[in-house]
């Protein structure tokens, strides 16, 4: 048969969301790492192979172990160190290399579950913030090919992604300590990029660096 799109490109230019990611079988998330790093995918067949352009932002989610309860403040979790290393193992460093941003999203109590908003950053505001970085990346590539951070390529990255000596030094420490790859060296960078832009500056700072590098939770080990 004749391949058809799958939905990594019916995600083209859009959000691909993936819950309970280590539940996925570890081969359909390894063939993630081609679209995520070229923005296409290809599939082979005996007698043809054809490729679709497969330009999306991935957004996963995942528990911390089988449970769902390591590290929580109320419950506790009944997982074994082996447990929870089989479970974090379904998904490939290659894979997480290519993930710009971790988070670990901890239980809400009450107050947070109900509060309103108060004095918390409102989502038009967020909206307005996100268009002015964007307009500011579209400006600093100019007729490169590329409209955002995200696409530079390495070249790209030495360019426009210059930092401190002090912001230098930092990521020295978390390359040697967290075995970051190149591939998340760089993502560090851009991500630096991405929240100088947030704040409309034109440099990057050495809290930008340490921002971008608290955000590779999953490179620095701390569950097991």
């Amino acid at each position: 048969t004749y391949p058809k799109p799958g939905e990594v490109s019916l995600s083209h230019h859009g959000v691909l969301f993936l819950d309970e990611l280590p539940e996925f079988h570890r081969d359909v998330l390894e063939v993630l790492r081609q679209p995520l790093e070229e923005g296409v995918v290809t599939i082979s067949r005996a007698a043809t192979s054809v490729s679709y352009p497969a330009s999306f932002m991935l957004v996963a989610a995942m528990n911390p172990c089988p449970c769902g309860f390591f590290g929580d403040p109320i419950k506790q979790c009944n997982c074994t160190p082996p447990q929870i290393q089989r479970y974090l193992r379904k998904i490939s460093g290659p894979l997480l290399d290519r993930i710009d941003i971790h988070i670990e999203v901890p239980r809400l109590n009450y107050e947070k579950l109900t509060d309103k908003g108060g004095s918390r950053e409102v989502s038009s505001q967020i909206r307005h913030r996100v268009k002015r970085a964007r307009l500011i990346q579209q400006k600093r590539f100019g007729k490169r090919g590329f409209y955002c951070n995200a696409q530079m390529q390495s070249r790209d990255v030495r360019e426009f992604c210059l930092i401190p000596s002090s912001a230098k030094d930092l990521l020295r420490q978390a390359v040697n300590q967290l075995g970051l790859s190149a591939r998340a060296y760089d993502r560090v960078l851009k991500l630096s990029r991405t929240i100088a832009d947030l704040e409309e500056r034109e440099e990057i700072e050495t809290p930008d660096i340490a921002e971008a590098i608290q955000y590779r939770s999953l490179d620095r080990k701390l569950w097991v």
